[in-house]
């Protein structure tokens, strides 16, 4: 009895890791990114423009509003960095 006991919490356990797992792999797997046709667009929605990295640094100067941080989103608008600063249309 104790080692079917045993057996049946050994089974809940790993498949309570098995499900709460899978949803998370989903999301990340199945988000899809926006890609802007130029940076009119991008600054509609993201004043600042988009970072690669929260350490990327605007090598124009000073900017004048800070930059969403999103690689997946740099990634898929980074035709519009022109000086390649790793910051998409940065203002």
């Amino acid at each position: 009895m104790k080692k079917l006991s045993f057996a049946f919490m050994s089974l809940m356990v790993a498949l309570s890791f098995t499900f709460s797992a899978a949803p998370m792999e989903a999301d990340a797997a199945g988000t899809k990114v926006k890609t802007f046709a130029n940076c009119k667009e991008i600054n509609k929605v993201y004043a600042g423009g988009i970072a690669r990295s929260s350490k990327a640094t605007n090598k124009g100067g000073k900017s004048k509003y800070k930059p969403f941080v999103s690689q997946a989103l740099y990634d898929a608008n980074k035709k519009s960095d022109r000086d390649k600063d790793n910051i998409a249309c940065e203002r």
